[in-house]
Formats: C-alpha cells, structure tokens, sequence
C-alpha cells in the first residue's frame, strides 16, 4: 500500500487548479502576503504565544529588525496579529496571533505535509540539476 505522505491527492485535490491571477486580483496581494518567508515562520513562531519584538527576532534569526517590522506591521494590518504595549519599564511590546491569523494553521500545516514528503525528490532534483550543469554543492 502507497504511503499517504506520498499520495498527492491528500494534499491537493485533484479537482482544483490553481489559475494564474491578475496582478491586480486581491487574492494574489493576499497569497503574496502569506506566502512570504518570513510571514509564514512569524505566524509559526508566535502560534506558540505571545512574544516580545526581542524574542521573536532571535527566534528567526537571521531575519533583519527592518523585516520583522515590516513583517508584523503587515500581519497587524490584515488582523492576523495583535501588537499589545506592555505597561514595564522600560516600556515593551508584545505580538500575538490573532482568531484570524490561527486559520492559517492549516494552510500552513500542508505546506509543510508537502515538504515533508517530498523534500527527498526536491533534494535528487537539485543534485541532479547541479551535476548536469556542473554546479554540485560542495
């Protein structure tokens, strides 16, 4: 029998299909957003909960204090997280995922099924592709 990991279907249905979008199209602006590096490894770090800004940076190491800002400031805008001033001294700010930022969870658990399962092909793909072209990492 087929190991599921290995089944595509259960990770992507056959019946949908994925379409090129507008550029214009609020749902690229809204995949691009998500579908960023650094807002998928926020998302993860902070569904673990609440984080200070300090925390978190070292957390994602090596992510930049301009990316993480322009990270969060973008998710606080969509609603998928919440910035709470906390009352120390000196003052400090915490970051939370939101209601809205948990539902992607499970988008985001899939993506990680899916390189899981084939992180092993990805890995033959690109040796292969490094040989042919004489590129092999070393």
């Amino acid at each position: 029998m087929q190991n599921e990991a290995h089944r595509p279907e259960l990770i992507y249905p056959p019946e949908l299909e994925i379409w090129p979008f507008p550029a214009d199209c609020p749902n690229r602006v809204l995949i691009e957003e998500i579908a960023d590096k650094w807002t998928i490894l926020v998302i993860a770090a902070l569904s673990r909960g609440p984080t200070r800004f300090n925390q978190l940076k070292r957390a994602l190491e090596p992510i930049t204090q301009k990316s993480l800002t322009q990270t969060l400031r973008r998710l606080e805008r969509s609603g998928m997280v919440s910035r709470t001033v906390v009352d120390t001294s000196p003052v400090a700010v915490e970051y939370a995922i939101t209601p809205l930022g948990r539902t992607l969870a499970g988008p985001f658990s899939a993506l990680d099924r899916w390189a899981v399962a084939y992180q092993d092909q990805v890995e033959g793909a690109r040796q292969q592709f490094d040989t042919q072209r004489g590129n092999a990492r070393k």
